[in-house]
Order: C-alpha cells, then structure tokens, then sequence
C-alpha cells in the first residue's frame, strides 16, 4: 500500500530534529529568517543559536517538502510561514514529546 502525502512527510520528520521542531514552532506566526533566529535563541532562553546556513538550508528543504510557504518577499526579506502540512507534522511531534515528557516524568525518580 502506498503511502499518503502526509504520511510520507510523517516517516520523514517525526521524530523531528530539534532545529526543525523549533525553526516550525517559530513560525506559528509568519516570520523572516533573522526573525527565526532571534525567536529560537529567545524560546530556548539563549541554549540554541541557530546560524543563519542552517536555518536557511532548513527552510528551503522544508518550503521544498510543502512543511512551510513563502508568505511574502518584500525588498530582501523572504517571509515564511507554516503550512497545512506543516501543521499537522508539528501536531503529531508535539503528541509524540508530550508522551516522552510524561515518561519522564513518571520515571524521573528511578534515575535520582
């Protein structure tokens, strides 16, 4: 049986990188590629910095995987945003670190 769209770009990025996980978790609001940077370091609290060659190269994988649109191209800034697939991928990977965070948590002690 031959796979789905979705389901192709499920076995693709689930489980996520978290570059990934977090360069589409910056973009639950349309943003440029320096704004990507800035929101990442900001969202990990200055653990991730993101350089702008992997952000790019991931972007345009992802623009080329249908996970994100280009929003606008105004003078010099590409705006991207999250797509429909993009967002379910992200649903199912959020799903996925719920269920290891609760793991952890019920296991935390074993390891203390």
């Amino acid at each position: 049986m031959e796979l789905s769209a979705t389901d192709k770009l499920l076995k693709k990025y689930v489980p996520m990188t978290e570059t990934a996980f977090y360069i589409l978790l910056s973009l639950s609001k349309p943003r440029h590629g320096y704004g990507i940077i800035k929101h990442v370091e900001e969202l990990s609290g200055g653990r991730i910095k993101l350089g702008s060659g992997t952000v790019y190269g991931t972007l345009t994988k992802m623009n080329k995987d249908g996970l994100i649109t280009v929003y606008a191209d105004e003078e010099r800034k590409t705006v991207y945003e999250v797509s429909e697939s993009g967002k379910k991928v992200m649903t199912v990977e959020i799903s996925r670190l719920k269920e290891l965070h609760r793991n952890a948590v019920a296991c935390e002690e074993d390891f203390l």
